[in-house]
C-alpha cells in the first residue's frame, strides 16, 4: 500500500481557492455562467472541506480491492460538469452519450453534479478516505484537484489493455503531465489555454501579442489586465522571461513577481481580474489582458473587435480530467466510455458543441465536416506549432504553493 501524507490548506491556498470559485476560472471558464451563481457560498462553506486537521488517505491502497462487475452489470455513472457535454437543440438528447449506449448495450447514468471542484471533493471526501465507494464509476475534474485526489491513493489505475483509442489518439502536450505521470490514472477530458486577448478599437489597430508589451508598452499604460489566478499570470510571464514553468524555481518565480510587481508599481496594470475582465474588454476600459480562450469565442461573436494571440514564447494550459474513483463497481464500463471519447469522430462531435481544446489525434477532419471554422479554430484545435507552445504549471509542495500563493496575494493585493 502506497503511503500518503495527510494534506491541509494554508491560508493563503484557501484565499487563492476563494478568488478562483468567486471570479477565477473555476468560476467561469465553461460556456455556461450558471456555475457562478453558488460561488459564494462554496467560498465561505465549500472550503471546509478542505482545511482543519488535514485530509486523510485512503484507507487502502492505490487501485482499491474493488471487485469490478462490468460484465454482469451493463452500466456505469459518469458525474461530469454542467454543459459539458454535446446535447439537442431541444435539451432532450446527448448524442454521443446515446450512440455509446447503443453500441455497447452498457447503460450511462450522466449527472452534471460537478458544480465545482472544491465542493465536489467535500461531497465525496468522507466515503473515499474511508475507503468506501461512491457510487460513481467515472468522474471529472480539474488538474491539480486530480493529482490531490490520486496522491491522495483516491483513484484507480486505468487499464490500457481497454484504452486503445485513447493510448494511440491522445494529444502529446496531454500525455504525461507531472501530478499523473504517463497517464497512469487519467485521461484529458478537455483543455483550457490562458493567451492575450486585446480590443482592436482600443490598441487603435495595433495587434498584442507579448507578455513583454502588457508589461511595458507605454501606449498600454493605465488599459491592462492580468488574471488573479497565480499558474496563468506567473506563467506567462515566466514563458516571456525565457523560464519552463514546468520546472520554474523559487528564485525564477521570484523574478517573475519583480517584473510584475515593476509593471504594478508604474502603473501599468489597471487591476488584476477574475472572468470579470470581459466587460472591461469589450467596453475598451482593458485594451489587452490575459485571458481564457472559453471565453474568447462568445466575445469575438459578439464584439468584432476583440482578438486574440499565442504569444511566441508560449502560452499555458490547464486541464479537465477524467478519472475511476476507488471502489467503482464499474471501471471496465468506465475505461471504454473514456475510450469512446478518443474515437476521432466522437471526439469531432463533442468539441464542436463544448468548444474546448480537444486533446485527440486526428480529430480535425472529422471536425471540418462540422464545421471547417471549428477545425481551424487553434483555441479548439491548436495545430502542431500551436500545440507545441503549451505549458502548464509544474506541481508545487504544499509548502512551496503556501509560499507562491502568499508573495502572489501581496503582488495583487488580495
Amino acid at each position: 500500500m502506497a503511503h500518503h501524507q495527510p494534506e491541509s490548506l494554508s491560508p493563503p491556498q484557501l484565499a487563492a481557492i476563494r478568488r478562483s470559485l468567486t471570479s477565477g476560472r473555476a468560476a467561469l471558464t465553461r460556456r455556461s455562467l450558471l456555475r457562478a451563481g453558488g460561488a459564494g457560498a462554496l467560498a465561505t462553506g465549500g472550503l471546509g472541506a478542505l482545511t482543519a486537521c488535514g485530509i486523510p488517505p485512503a484507507t487502502r491502497g492505490e487501485s482499491g480491492p474493488s471487485d469490478d462487475h462490468s460484465d454482469e452489470e451493463k452500466s456505469l455513472t459518469f458525474s461530469n460538469w454542467t454543459e459539458y457535454m454535446d446535447v439537442t437543440d431541444d435539451g432532450k438528447h446527448r448524442p454521443t452519450l446515446e450512440a455509446f449506449q447503443r453500441r455497447t448495450g452498457i447503460k450511462v447514468k450522466y449527472t452534471e453534479d460537478i458544480n465545482d471542484n472544491v465542493e465536489f471533493f467535500g461531497k465525496v471526501k468522507p466515503q473515499l478516505a474511508a475507503g468506501k465507494g461512491i457510487d460513481r464509476d467515472l468522474i471529472c475534474v480539474t488538474d491539480w484537484m486530480a493529482g490531490r485526489m490520486i496522491r491522495l491513493g483516491w483513484m484507480q489505475k486505468l487499464d490500457p489493455a481497454n484504452l486503445p483509442h485513447a493510448y494511440a489518439n491522445l494529444s502529446a502536450p496531454f500525455r504525461s503531465p507531472d501530478w499523473d505521470p504517463g497517464r497512469a490514472h487519467s485521461y484529458t477530458w478537455t483543455g483550457i489555454p490562458a493567451v492575450i486577448a486585446y480590443n482592436k478599437k482600443a490598441t487603435g489597430g495595433r495587434k498584442v501579442d507579448s507578455i513583454s508589451q502588457l508589461l511595458e508598452d507605454p501606449e498600454l499604460k493605465g488599459r491592462v489586465g492580468m488574471l488573479t489566478e497565480m499558474r496563468d499570470t506567473v506563467g506567462l510571464t515566466l514563458l516571456d522571461m525565457g523560464k519552463r514553468p514546468e520546472a520554474c524555481t523559487a528564485d525564477d518565480y521570484d523574478a517573475a513577481i519583480a517584473r510584475i510587481q515593476k509593471a504594478v508599481d508604474k502603473g501599468q496594470i489597471r487591476r488584476f481580474t477574475g472572468n470579470d475582465y470581459t466587460n472591461d474588454l469589450d467596453k475598451g476600459d482593458l485594451a489587452a489582458c490575459v485571458a481564457w480562450a472559453g471565453d474568447l469565442m462568445q466575445l469575438q461573436a459578439d464584439n468584432p473587435a476583440i482578438d486574440f494571440a499565442i504569444p511566441d514564447a508560449g502560452y499555458m494550459i490547464s486541464t479537465d480530467n477524467l478519472l475511476v474513483p476507488a471502489g467503482a463497481r464499474h471501471k471496465k464500463n468506465a475505461e471504454r466510455l473514456i475510450d469512446y471519447y478518443y474515437e476521432p469522430k466522437v471526439a469531432a462531435q463533442l468539441a464542436a458543441w463544448i468548444n474546448y481544446v480537444c486533446p485527440v489525434d486526428g480529430v480535425r477532419k472529422e471536425l471540418a465536416k462540422i464545421d471547417k471554422s471549428l477545425a481551424e479554430n487553434p483555441l479548439i484545435l491548436p495545430d502542431e506549432e500551436t500545440a507545441a507552445k503549451s505549458h502548464a504549471f509544474r506541481s508545487l509542495s504544499s509548502e512551496e504553493e503556501t509560499a507562491f500563493e502568499d508573495k502572489f496575494a501581496t503582488l495583487i493585493g488580495a
